[in-house]
This record gives C-alpha cells, structure tokens and sequence, in this order.
C-alpha cells in the first residue's frame, strides 16, 4: 500500500502542474491586463509600473530577460525619420528599445539618460518604438513565478513554503488569511449540508428501494424531481420570503449565531437531497435483484439486518464515490448561499475576488480546488479497498 500511495502521490504532482499550467494561461494570458481593472485607466504610469512589477505581470511568459515599460511613451504610427522620447520616471534596471522600420527590419540599442532621439536610417522610416527593462535572469518569468508560489525554497528556515499566492489586489491581506478566515464559516455551513444530502439521500433512497413501485417510493419519486427541478436560486428567495419576512422564523442574513445557519442549513439539503435519493435508489434496487440478498432474505433474516449488514456494506463504494466527489466542495463553500445570506465563507470570497478582478485570490481558491480533489481521489482509493477486500492497491 505504501508504494501505491507514493506512486499516486507522484502522479499527483503532475496533475497540480497540469492545473497550474491551465490556471496560468487562464489568468495570465487570456484575463487581460490586471492594473487596468484594479488601477482604473486614469491612474499614472508610474502606479501602473509598481503595480505590475508587484504582481510580476509585466515578465515574461515562460522564458526572456526584457519587460515592457512605461518609462517612455510607446510609438506606432505610419512611420517617422525622427523621433523624441522623454522619460516619465526612474527606473532601476537598464532599459533598451526594439526599434521596427517600415521595410519590417527591427533594431534593439540601449536607453540612457532623460531625452532620446532616434533617427532613422536612410532611406527607412520608424514606424513602431517598444521600451523594455533588462532583467538579470531569464527565467525570471510568469510561469515560474506562479510556480513559486506553489513551492517555493528559501535559505532560512522552514526553508520550503507551500501555497503562497501573496496578498490580494484589492486589500492588500496575505491570501493565506482570507483562506483561514473563510474557511471556518463555508465548513460550518456546507458541513450540515453535506452530511444531511447522504444521511437523508440514504435512508430515503433505502425506504424506496423496499417498496418499489408502491406509494412510498412513488412520493419519493416525487420529491427527488422536484427537488433536482427547482432552481437554488429560486429556492433561496422562496426560502427568504417565506420563512424570513413572512412567518419571520430564521434570520435571513448574518453569521452570529448558530440560527443564522439553519435556514441555507435547511435549503440546502432540500435543494441536494434529490439527486442523492435517485442516485442511491438505483443503487440499492440492482443490489436487491442479486442473488446473495435474495438467499439472505429466504433464510429468514430480520429484513432490517439485510438492508443494514448485506445492502449498505456492498453498496460502499458507489456510497463512497459520491462522498468522495463532494467533500472538496464543503472547503471552497457555495457561491449562492453564501452571497445571499451574507456569511462571510471562501464562496462569498470568490465572489468578492471576481468582481474585483482580485486574480491572486481567484488564483488560490482554484488551487485550493485542485489540491483538495487530488487529495480526496486518493482517499476514496484507499477507502475502496477498505470497503472491498478484493480490490488491490498495485
């Protein structure tokens, strides 16, 4: 078993950089330019230059020593014999430009001082003037750079730090904290939620299978469509209205106490517990039909010990699977019922980060997401073999 889980945990690695490669050409290529949604376009160079170099936004993809600037005013235009830049501020690193002719032959000659003049060749004509700053290590780059803050190592002691994703755009509060923070209250609410969809979605699902076709499992039937049919949205401002203004039994908005987490409690499992009913219905009916039940049944055992011992124990790893699917989504909460009943969890918190285009929060949560799942993939394996001792862990 120790070298499965040493194999899986190398496999794991693997999948992390996959998402991580994803979630930087998501984030760092196709989200735009993040200083211009945090900074506003009316903010100053120099701001745009701080803010960009703290987030690293302005290095280069994957590999490359220049990083664009906005120490001079770019130039594109039909083309020009002689031109004049002058520099808007200082800046601490060497800084060259990449100078393209009409006829498609480009230049690259370093930049002092506070003035530059570029005349054109004979003959030529300047029609495009980029500025960058030189960096001493080529691969100091995006990629690498949130890779580092994956893991990264440092000559101190822990001298290895994981899942540092910096402070947010917005605020300027360690990642870290906000995570910490959240995750308390998404726990408290999706936790309830979570054990109630299986327990009941169990039972139920059970009570179904033993009365197939009968008006028990009909009005089963029945509340497993309704509740898969209902939008959670719809739900939730029912459930607001209803319970909230109209009979005023459940505060609608708050985490004080533990009765602000009753109602989206309530909701919740209401909203969930349909699939689960369906889903283990179908499970314990193509249980029942095996011949091992039948025999069981026939010998005269109490029908309560042959659902108990002989049904849920074969029925384990479907049980297990669904459990495993789940869990990683008690960590990161619900987007809705966080938002609409004000409980500050990590769903609230990425709501919060994506209307602020806060790209390192939004960043941490994915990976947040993708860890948890990898971690609860090789768990549910682990569980499997506990639950059937004919499967092999190789």
């Amino acid at each position: 078993m120790l070298n499965y889980i040493l194999r899986r945990t190398f496999y794991s690695v693997w999948v992390i950089l996959g998402v991580l490669l994803l979630t930087f050409l998501l984030f760092n290529m196709a989200a735009g330019d993040p200083a211009a949604a945090i900074l506003g376009e009316n903010a100053f160079p120099e701001e745009i230059e701080s803010f960009r170099d703290q987030l690293g936004s302005n290095l280069p993809l994957f590999y490359g020593r220049l990083c664009p600037t906005l120490a001079y005013t770019e130039y594109n235009g039909t083309g020009a014999e002689h031109l004049e830049f002058v520099k808007k501020f200082s800046v601490p690193q060497k800084i060259s430009a990449q100078i393209e002719y009409g006829d498609g032959d480009k230049t690259i000659s370093s930049v002092t001082g506070d003035k530059v003049v570029f005349t054109a060749p004979a003959g030529k004509k300047i029609c495009s003037v980029k500025f960058f700053k030189e960096q001493s290590s080529p691969w100091n780059s995006q990629f690498f750079k949130s890779l580092s803050e994956l893991v990264s190592f440092k000559k101190t002691f822990p001298y290895v730090t994981f899942f540092n994703f910096g402070t947010t755009l917005l605020t300027g509060e360690p990642v870290r904290d906000v995570i910490s923070r959240g995750m308390i209250p998404s726990l408290s609410l999706m936790l309830p939620i979570f054990t109630g969809e299986i327990f009941f979605g169990v039972m139920f699902a059970l009570l179904a299978a033993a009365y197939p076709g009968q008006w028990q499992d009909r009005i089963l039937l029945l509340f497993s469509v309704i509740s898969m049919s209902v939008s959670y949205l719809v739900a939730i401002i029912f459930g607001q209205w209803f319970f909230g203004y109209c009979f005023e039994w459940f505060p609608v908005w708050g985490f004080d106490s533990g009765i602000n987490y009753a109602l989206p409690v309530l909701i919740g499992i209401l909203c969930g517990v349909g699939t689960n009913i369906r889903f283990f219905r179908t499970v314990f009916s193509d249980e029942l039909r095996k011949e091992y039940l039948r025999t069981a049944a026939a010998k005269g055992l109490h029908p309560a010990k042959v659902y108990s011992v002989h049904l849920l124990r074969n029925s384990l790893i479907q049980i297990i699977t669904r459990i495993s699917a789940g869990l990683p989504f008690l960590f990161t909460g619900s987007l809705l019922l966080e938002s609409f009943f004000g409980i500050p969890g990590l769903g609230f918190a990425g709501i919060e980060a994506l209307r602020n285009s806060d790209i390192q929060l939004l960043k941490a949560l994915v990976m947040l997401s993708a860890l948890l799942f990898v971690v609860m993939n090789l768990l549910a394996d682990l569980a499997y073999a506990w639950a059937d001792p004919r499967i092999k862990l190789e």
